[in-house]
């Protein structure tokens, strides 16, 4: 393991925990007339989706997403575009899936997923999310923001935070990924792009305790 992949200690590992388990927003994931798979570097996001439309949840899915933004090498034709791909590999039929391969950020993975949607004459009422794991909370406070007539109601892989860390290889990425994240829930209503929610004082807490030891790789610059 590599200088950049270090692993956690106890503490960051209860810290990051504490900011995990915030993150989750544990919706019950119940039937919707869409589903919008948020674009990431996690191939669990599609695979979910695939395993939720083979439950018959919904009929139709959105892949959203760019080329990655912190890993480009790892879609090189974008993450929408590979996430059909796995979804398809997977038995979601290719009639049920449409694409959306330029949004950059949360904000336009919703608004551009809304207008392919529109342009397909559909227009949910109630829409699932799917992301990763720490991902939750703020796409739903983003798609509060920017979609607020719908229902949105979230959901991804249910993994424990250990399993995802073993899932994904790297300690330190994952919880770069989780401070990034929070940092842009506390802040992103104050910019116009979220809804606000409460954070608790041991989340911020255990924030400031991972910033302070150096899990700011994706914080947002100054």
């Amino acid at each position: 393991m590599t200088d950049n992949q270090r692993a956690l200690t106890e503490d960051q590992r209860q810290w990051a925990g504490l900011i995990w388990d915030y993150h989750r927003m544990h919706h019950e994931v119940r039937p919707a007339d869409v589903a919008i798979g948020l674009g990431s570097h996690d191939l669990g996001v599609p695979a979910f989706c695939a395993r939720l439309y083979r439950a018959r949840l919904f009929p139709t899915l959105v892949f959203t997403g760019g080329p990655n933004p912190t890993a480009p090498e790892r879609f090189p034709r974008g993450e929408a575009v590979h996430f059909r791909e796995h979804a398809l590999e997977l038995g979601v039929p290719d009639e049920a899936v449409l694409l959306e391969p330029a949004a950059r950020n949360t904000g336009q993975n919703i608004t551009f997923s809304r207008e392919v949607l529109a342009a397909a004459g559909i227009a949910p009422s109630r829409v699932l999310l799917v992301s990763m794991p720490y991902m939750e909370r703020r796409a739903f406070a983003t798609a509060r923001k920017v979609w607020p007539e719908a229902e949105v109601i979230c959901a991804s892989e249910p993994l424990e935070f250990d399993d995802y860390l073993k899932s994904i290889g790297d300690e330190k990425h994952v919880t770069d990924q989780l401070v990034g994240d929070l940092q842009r829930v506390i802040e992103y209503p104050g910019l116009g792009f979220a809804i606000e929610q409460k954070v608790p004082e041991d989340v911020r807490a255990a924030y400031v305790s991972l910033v302070r030891d150096g899990f700011t790789s994706r914080l947002l610059a100054r």
